[in-house]
């Protein structure tokens, strides 16, 4: 059987696409791979990223952050954009593939202790992968 591709898509490439990105390949690896990138790569991935998804026994931790320009002559079978439409506006896919908008918070943007930055971090992390147990098998 052939893998399907998906693309997460935001705009730094630091956090929700690259945790969506192990979610995917963690879970779905046998039938889906997952790729993530960014319109303007942050040069890194988030700690607090690595931090939350290796509670969950996913190592992400030798990710980089991507520039979208690499995957657009990919052939694509689904694009998901992950912006949080009320912090900033999600990129523009011209590359191949269905597009997708599902917004999430920016758990980089989040303020506070560390515990409490970490707490946005597992928040989302969870969001994202209730969202994708109940989308990618329908795909």
């Amino acid at each position: 059987m052939t893998k399907r591709t998906v693309l997460f898509l935001c705009t730094g490439n630091s956090c929700r696409s690259q945790m969506a990105e192990g979610l995917v390949n963690a879970h779905f690896g046998d039938t889906w791979q997952a790729v993530s990138a960014g319109t303007e790569p942050s040069g890194y991935v988030h700690p607090l990223a690595v931090r939350a998804m290796a509670e969950r026994g996913i190592d992400i931790s030798s990710g980089r952050s991507k520039n979208a320009d690499e995957f657009r002559s990919l052939p694509l079978d689904l694009v998901v954009t992950v912006c949080d439409d009320a912090a900033e506006n999600c990129p523009l896919w011209l590359g191949q593939g269905r597009v997708v908008h599902h917004a999430f918070q920016d758990p980089a943007k989040a303020e506070g202790s560390e515990e409490e930055r970490m707490e946005v971090f597992r928040r989302v992390r969870d969001e994202i992968e209730d969202w994708l147990l109940g989308f990618l098998p329908t795909q």
